[in-house]
């Protein structure tokens, strides 16, 4: 197939989605998938055996979740509009609310929907402060126990989301005890709590066993029902960023110009200053990895290959999954990558191609 273009190999989703199930099943709580991670509905149909339903950040991605994926539909957004709510509460089977504020403003709209109400405990596990939602002055949900107790009444349940690419079952679990010890007298009130994404669970050597102990008795003895909101844990590894090299130069080192970009293909690479990966990325050849935009710092990154790159060769980036194909722009007008995904039997489809038509559609 021509690149560049994504490619989902439902072989490689499998194994996170198997975890997910054993996590289910072993600690009682449901999983929700979190469309601000990874909206490919393509791959909904594999998905939905395994998970419960999905969360969203926007009414686009709540309509989503609820005509694509069957299960539960949850809705969050930071901000809810006037001219969106009624349209939320008719296609969710949960709103959390940001704020009391809004949980106020929509009070009468929402009465006889299932509520929640966003908390930020002050804790997080985000090396990037971009990132992080427990940041100074953060406006992700309330921190005030005395401010969150007067409308328990108008709620059900809570929303916490504090963990960011956590790998750390015991920081987890500190974090988790100190949510305890300070909103505990709360959270025994409500009926359900999720505990957002961010947690690596599908990861190798992760302690799956201990954490489905821990959300267990969670669950036993604060009487709720828990959801985990999994986006990159479900993903992870499962998709590459298939493209030809254009060009190459030297200049001080082996520069390789490639059919795609950071900026417009991986736009987290150059919002957090990360590397791409390459598998294997070894041998005696050192070569940098260039976009094709007109950005001077639309660099992949530097790997080794066992050859020379030469103009025609098919390079494989890793990891293209969560966060990544939701982000894909068209600056400078590049050719979106195309979707295709690969069965479970190895046969591939293409699912998605973009034209010019999308370019021109997405402009005025």
């Amino acid at each position: 197939m021509q690149t560049p273009y994504y490619l989902v190999d439902k072989s490689r989703l499998l194994p996170n989605l198997e975890k997910i199930a054993q996590l289910r099943q072993q600690s009682g709580a449901k999983a929700l998938l979190a469309l601000k991670c990874f909206a490919t509905w393509s791959v909904f149909d594999l998905m939905s055996e395994y998970m419960d339903g999905t969360t969203s950040s926007s009414l686009f991605e709540m309509k989503l979740g609820r005509e694509k994926f069957p299960g539960e539909t949850h809705a969050y957004s930071v901000a809810w509009a006037d001219h969106e709510i009624d349209e939320v509460l008719r296609n969710s089977d949960k709103v959390i609310f940001n704020s009391v504020g809004q949980l106020s403003r929509f009070a009468d709209r929402s009465h006889g929907h299932t509520r929640g109400l966003r908390i930020n405990p002050g804790v997080s596990t985000s090396g990037f402060d971009l990132a992080d939602p427990a940041r100074p002055f953060s406006r992700l949900g309330e921190h005030d126990p005395a401010v969150i107790a007067p409308v328990l009444d108008q709620i059900s349940g809570f929303m916490f989301h504090n963990n960011c690419e956590n790998a750390d079952f015991d920081r987890f679990d500190s974090m988790l005890g100190g949510i305890e010890q300070r909103f505990g007298h709360l959270i025994r009130q409500m009926e359900w709590i999720s505990l957002g994404g961010g947690i690596h669970f599908t990861g190798a050597d992760y302690p799956l066993d201990r954490l489905a102990e821990r959300l267990k008795r969670f669950a036993g003895e604060n009487e709720v029902q828990v959801y985990l909101e999994p986006g990159e844990a479900a993903v992870t590894n499962s998709t590459t960023l298939e493209l030809t090299v254009l060009d190459t130069l030297f200049n001080g080192k082996n520069l390789a110009i490639v059919d795609s970009s950071t900026e417009a293909h991986m736009l987290d690479l150059l919002i957090y200053r990360e590397s791409a990966k390459v598998l294997p990325n070894a041998g005696p050849e050192q070569w940098m990895v260039c976009g094709k935009s007109c950005l001077a710092g639309d660099i992949f990154g530097e790997f080794r290959f066992s050859t020379p790159l030469s103009p025609g060769d098919r390079l494989s980036i890793q990891d293209a999954a969560g966060y990544t194909m939701v982000k894909k722009n068209w600056f400078n007008g590049l050719k979106m990558p195309a979707i295709v995904i690969r069965e479970l039997d190895g046969t591939e489809r293409l699912v998605r191609d973009f034209t010019y038509d999308d370019f021109t559609a997405a402009l005025s």
